[in-house]
């Protein structure tokens, strides 16, 4: 990614959504919940449906981020990650290339909201 497009996603504007605005939508399929964090920080656990695809890729080689998104044509793409800077980077990203995102917020969010919480397999 180009430094220029890089500072053009950073303008685009995203919603920022709770996890319950974002619950009926993933539990439906319509939306595709994203954990942008590192690897070493998913060994806390995981929002149980989260997707693991760290932002670090999403901004280099697109090794994991590429065929995902291949598959994810047509759903939303909720993002979050330790606080929520991070989900706001990816979306925003992700927004300036045409799919519909938004910012998820923060895993301890997830957590208090009750959502069920899991291991991911070993990266």
């Amino acid at each position: 990614m180009s430094l220029l497009s890089f500072f053009k996603a950073m303008i685009t504007s995203i919603p920022r959504y709770t996890p319950a605005d974002c619950s009926a939508r993933v539990s439906a399929g319509t939306a595709l919940l994203i954990d942008v964090r590192e690897p070493k920080e998913w060994v806390e656990g995981v929002a149980q449906n989260a997707v693991c695809l760290p932002l670090s890729d999403l901004n280099g080689p697109r090794t994991l981020w590429r065929p995902f998104l291949e598959k994810a044509s047509g759903r939303e793409l909720l993002t979050y990650c330790a606080v929520g800077g991070r989900a706001g980077i990816a979306a925003k990203l992700l927004a300036a290339e045409g799919f519909q995102a938004g910012n998820a917020g923060g895993f301890a969010e997830w957590v208090a909201a009750g959502w069920p919480v899991v291991v991911p397999p070993a990266t």
